[in-house]
């Protein structure tokens, strides 16, 4: 049922993509030093790999994850409740490295292509899930570093919520 639930939102968030053609959707915001992780409350620009902002409904400013996968867990948490307008997470096509994501490349999860099951490690040390603009750049990531492609609606709720073990060799090396 959790699972049917969750599914639930995603698909509601996908579909928010429709009605937002009649409200104007906040702009992303460039990441600063400034940011922190609205889980961990370490600053975001500490981490590697790809990031996520949120925007609620009635605040100004993006709560800020130093993950995709914990931008994605967000928004499927049973203990989430406030209105998603928009998520939006880095293209890593544009990324200079993954240890430099980017700060100024976002994309809307709308619109994205996700490498699902690849090698990478996000900055807070979990399975990474690795969001592109374009489907030929995500699959072009997959090729080299494993994993298959989809779209937000087609991610799994387990990709984004099962427990993970973490081991002292889960670093990520530069693409």
């Amino acid at each position: 049922m959790r699972a049917a639930i969750a599914l639930a939102s995603l698909l509601a968030l996908a579909a928010c993509k429709e009605d937002s053609a009649n409200l104007e959707l906040p702009d992303p915001r460039e990441l600063t030093e400034d940011a922190a992780g609205h889980y961990c409350q370490m600053f975001i620009l500490e981490h590697e790999g790809p990031k996520a902002q949120v925007f609620l409904a009635g605040m100004d400013n993006p709560l800020w994850f130093s993950q995709v996968r914990d931008g994605l867990a967000y928004l499927l948490s049973p203990e989430q409740d406030g209105e998603v307008r928009v998520l939006y997470v880095n293209d890593m096509a544009l990324a200079n490295s993954w240890s430099d994501p980017g700060t100024n490349n976002w994309i809307n999860a709308n619109d994205a292509f996700y490498v699902l099951g690849s090698d990478a490690i996000g900055g807070m040390g979990a399975p990474e899930v690795v969001p592109f603009a374009r489907e030929a750049d995500a699959m072009a990531f997959a090729k080299t570093r494993g994993g298959r492609v989809a779209a937000l609606t087609d991610i799994p709720v387990a990709e984004v919520l099962a427990p993970v073990e973490f081991t002292s060799a889960d670093q990520e090396p530069d693409t």
